[in-house]
């Protein structure tokens, strides 16, 4: 098992996939059946996203997981967890946020309701925002940008796509350094 995956056993993480969900080769769906401990949080409809139906999920599976918890936020996610950081009450320990998409952008899901305006508000947790110079859904200055404003370290890793399956990451051992790095 990786070494990243043995040191997070204990804490819990949330896995917040993005429209159409994580496939298997996705490393949120290999992080996930390599421990326990990651935890998707599921939506009713993962092809016609609602910000406010899925904002209601998310704050039901962080009330389930506990203090600790860390979120693993992919492409829409992200957007869902800027947007719910804005309103609800709990406490999480840090968000990994990777591959924001935009939504004034013309690559941006047509079906994804209520995700914009995107969010403004510095976040109250740590948070590191992972970009790729090569993303299709969003630029990198875009990505900059929300990093700017959520008061996330900010990540460029390079031409890596939409950080995907379709990137090649495999197990995206980075990702998990990242993660690490939100609570060290």
């Amino acid at each position: 098992m990786n070494a990243a995956i043995l040191r997070a056993v204990n804490a819990p993480i949330l896995l917040v996939p993005g429209i159409g969900n994580s496939g298997p080769e996705h490393w949120q769906s290999r992080w996930q059946a390599a421990s326990p401990n990651y935890q998707r949080v599921m939506q009713r409809d993962w092809d016609h996203p609602h910000r406010t139906e899925w904002a209601a999920e998310l704050e039901q599976a962080v009330t389930r997981a506990g203090a600790g918890v860390r979120l693993v936020a992919h492409s829409l996610g992200c957007l869902l967890v800027a947007h719910w950081l804005q309103t609800t009450r709990l406490r999480v320990a840090g968000a990994l946020l990777v591959a924001v998409p935009d939504p004034e952008g013309a690559s941006f899901p047509k079906e994804a309701i209520g995700f914009a305006p995107v969010p403004a508000i510095r976040f109250a947790c740590p948070s590191i925002l992972v970009a790729s110079q090569d993303d299709p859904y969003g630029t990198i200055d875009f990505a900059r940008g929300c990093a700017v404003a959520w008061g996330s370290r900010f990540v460029d890793i390079g031409r890596a796509g939409h950080i995907n399956a379709a990137s090649g990451l495999g197990d995206w051992t980075q990702g998990h350094e990242f993660l690490d790095q939100l609570t060290s």
